[in-house]
């Protein structure tokens, strides 16, 4: 199996593929990062831009891997793409935004027809970051997880930079040229499932996990069966 790179989404961190690094580490080499901003990564919100994001990927790839991007991160994987492409094996959108070339994630989520996580994202005072509402976080995202995802992930989320969601990428034939999966999850309560189908046109790879929006937790084996397929 290709190296595979796990990275992770909105508020989250390295830390929500906790159930799903055994299994692929059974048949290869996997690992997750944390995002600038993320996680134990103590970069300052003000300092965080897609730019860094793009670095921290491609820092963490050494030979082409598949590089697997949750929710927001369909963005920066496929920036890394575009600017690295002989470092990508394929990309894996799972229930992610796919982009579109000269849009930002935030142009994507205003998109959608629907918009579930309004009520449950809480804007800082100073615009440059926000987080989810604590109340909210399980009926969006742990709905049909085990007991105890709550208790674990909850005091792990952290704030959540908006400038690199409000930066716009651009793709080119490179990005075109490269292997995509998307993973679309059925139950979702975050990202419309019926969006998901609309951004995954046109990607020849995809496949259905009949979940909400946290597959690593809800069906870690699931998940790792279609990365390493």
């Amino acid at each position: 199996m290709k190296p595979v790179l796990l990275i992770h989404g909105s508020c989250h961190g390295a830390w929500c593929w906790r159930n799903v690094l055994p299994i692929l580490n059974k048949y290869g080499d996997a690992r997750a990062i944390d995002l600038p901003g993320a996680g134990s990564d103590k970069t300052p919100i003000p300092q965080i831009t897609m730019d860094h994001y793009i670095e921290a990927i491609l820092d963490a790839v050494t030979e082409p891997t598949l590089l697997v991007g949750h929710s927001m991160a369909g963005f920066p994987i496929a920036a890394a793409a575009e600017r690295a492409p002989e470092k990508i094996a394929r990309l894996i959108f799972v229930c992610a935004y796919v982009p579109r070339s000269g849009l930002s994630m935030i142009d994507m989520r205003r998109a959608a027809p629907e918009q579930p996580l309004r009520e449950a994202i809480e804007t800082a005072a100073d615009r440059q970051s926000y987080q989810f509402r604590p109340d909210m976080v399980e009926a969006k995202f742990y709905h049909d997880c085990p007991p105890g995802t709550l208790g674990y992930a909850r005091p792990l989320l952290t704030a959540q930079a908006i400038l690199p969601q409000a930066t716009p990428i651009t793709l080119s034939d490179t990005y075109a040229r490269i292997e995509k999966r998307y993973i679309r999850c059925t139950q979702d309560q975050a990202i419309p499932p019926a969006y998901q189908t609309v951004m995954s046109q046109g990607l020849v790879d995809t496949v259905d996990l009949h979940c909400g929006h946290s597959p690593f937790f809800a069906q870690p084996d699931a998940l790792a069966k279609h990365i390493m397929r």
